[in-house]
Order: C-alpha cells, then structure tokens, then sequence
C-alpha cells in the first residue's frame, strides 16, 4: 500500500475518473464528477477546525499565539489526530471550498474533476482538474490543460493552483514554470476566502496563463536544434556541479535525455525530433517515466511538488529564453 495516501477504514481517500491512477486505489466513478460527488468519493467531505494549544509543565499553560489543527470528526476524541501547529491568524481552507474554487472559475459542470484525494493522514489534500480546450502543438501533437489545487491542512504551504498541461502521446506532465503573473499561490491568511473567491481575476489569469504556454510550445516546435545546441541545453537542465557525486549522475541524466530526444515518446510525430520541444519532452519523458525506488505515491509527489518537478521548471525556464542564451 502506498505509504502517502490517507486510509479512512480501509478505503484511500482518492477518486478518480478515467483510467486507474498511480496508485490503483481509490473510489472510481463512471461519469465526469461534480465537485460534490468528488469530495464524497475521495472521503474529503469534512473540515478541520483550529483548538487551542496547552504545554505541560507543572500546570497546563494555554500558548496563546498558537492553534493545533484537528479534523471536526475528532472533536470529542480523547487522542485526536494533530494535523499540524499553526498562527492564531491563520484561516483554514475547507476542502468543500477547495472544490468551490473550480466550480467557481469554469463554470459548474464545465471542468472535469480528474483525480482528488488525501496524502500524509489528511495533511495533504490535491485536485486535478481538466479544463475545457486543447493545446494543438502541431499535427496530432496534442496537450490536454489541467489545474492542479494543493491545500495543506498543516501550516505547511500555501493554497497553490499549479498549471498541470499533460502531453496526451506520452503522458508527460509539462509543469510550467510561469512569470509571477500567471501563478496562483494564497496564502492562509485573514482573506484567504476572499481571493478564492475572485474568480472573474482568476479566470483571467487561467486563461491568459494557458495561451502563453501554447504560444511557447509553439515557438519551441519551430526551433531547430542541433546536436551542440542539444548538448547545451542538456547541460543547462543537468549541469555539472560542485559535489562529483551529483555531477556523475547529472552526466547520467544527460546520457538519457539525449538518447530520449531521438527515440522517446512522440518523436515519430512529423515536425518534432529535433526542435526544442522534442528535447523539452526528452527531459519531461525522463524525470516522469524513469525508473526508481519510489512508490507510486511518492512518484507522483515528487512529479508535483519535488525534484522533478524543480527539473521540468529549469528546463521550461531555459527553453522559455532560449534566445537570451542559446547561440
């Protein structure tokens, strides 16, 4: 069993629409879910309340400055789950307003609600969503547009919406490393709700983030690359480095990706092999797909939020200003 998802008797907090996820748990529904049956489906349909925090020394002493974070299902429990220690300011996001946001920006029944669930006993929770529309990058080069909510429950980031385009021939995700315009992160402060629920600005955001994405997909479609340019944008995703440890597998990396940009997913398609794109899949097929030690859960955390995640943005980021660097 994947040790990140939350377990609620037995069950993964997960639903998911389409073809089985990462994990193979999960509660599987037949047709695209409104956020309400998402949230039941996923075991999300509670939310967590700020209590007040004692030390124990010889007296129980109320820290005042601080709030344990607690789901409302273990109120009356004598042990209940700390979530996580958070500022006597901080607003909690409820998942049901989570869901809301989506409703909110698309239109209700418009987005379809992929994949939502729980990691880390409910520290955790995430939504994919699949928006309406397509990236056509050319010919049947076809990318798909999703928004991807993570809230934590723990004091431990932000509310933050991640641009999720997934490349439909390999399923590689293409993070997109956005300028600071086009990226979504509140914080849980006193008017966390408020910003949530800005949608018309948000829309805006969504809509113009996604056409700058095609637009460089595009551009990067119609840069040819030769093997020295290739080469250096390589090197420039997986430099050398200080420690020789990490220099020995970054040359590794290279190895692969270059080998990926002649033979990876897609590169039949007519127009791609050899273009910047084809070596921006390379990498993205590389870090997605590679195989490691990780469970599947840990995978896809990572693929999100961790290391690959940090590689596929310097590598969108290079290719992004590839006229300012590469001659």
């Amino acid at each position: 069993m994947p040790a990140n998802l939350t377990m609620e008797n037995g069950k993964a907090s997960v639903m998911y629409y389409g073809d089985v996820p990462w994990h193979g748990l999960g509660t599987k529904l037949m047709s695209p879910a409104t956020s309400k049956e998402a949230i039941v489906a996923a075991n999300l349909n509670w939310n967590v309340v700020k209590i007040p925090l004692f030390a124990k020394t010889r007296v129980f002493t109320n820290i005042k400055d601080l709030r344990a974070m607690i789901t409302d299902r273990d109120l009356n429990s004598d042990t209940p789950n700390i979530l996580g220690t958070v500022g006597k300011n901080y607003t909690p996001v409820q998942n049901t307003e989570a869901f809301a946001f989506f409703d909110s920006i698309v239109g209700g029944e418009k987005a379809i609600y992929h994949t939502a669930g729980s990691l880390n006993n409910n520290k955790v929770i995430w939504i994919l969503a699949r928006l309406p529309g397509e990236i056509k990058v050319i010919g049947d080069d076809i990318t798909n547009k999703y928004l991807l909510l993570c809230n934590s429950h723990d004091g431990s980031s932000s509310v933050q919406i991640k641009f999720t385009p997934v490349r439909v021939v390999c399923s590689n995700t293409l993070t997109a490393a956005l300028m600071d315009g086009y990226t979504i992160k509140i914080k849980h402060s006193n008017n966390v709700l408020e910003r949530l629920k800005q949608s018309k600005q948000t829309l805006g955001i969504i809509e113009n983030g996604y056409k700058y994405i095609g637009q460089i997909f595009k551009e990067m479609v119609m840069t040819r690359m030769s093997k020295e340019r290739m080469h250096k944008y390589f090197t420039a995703v997986f430099p050398d480095m200080k420690d020789e440890k990490a220099t020995y597998y970054n040359r590794k990396n290279r190895t692969a990706v270059e080998k990926l940009s002649e033979i990876g997913y897609g590169t039949d398609i007519k127009g791609v092999k050899g273009t910047l794109w084809g070596a921006y899949n390379a990498v993205t097929e590389f870090v997605d797909h590679k195989p490691n030690q990780l469970t599947p859960d840990k995978q896809l955390y990572n693929i999100w939020f961790g290391s690959a995640d940090s590689v596929k943005r310097r590598a969108f980021r290079l290719a992004e200003n590839m006229k300012l660097w590469l001659n």
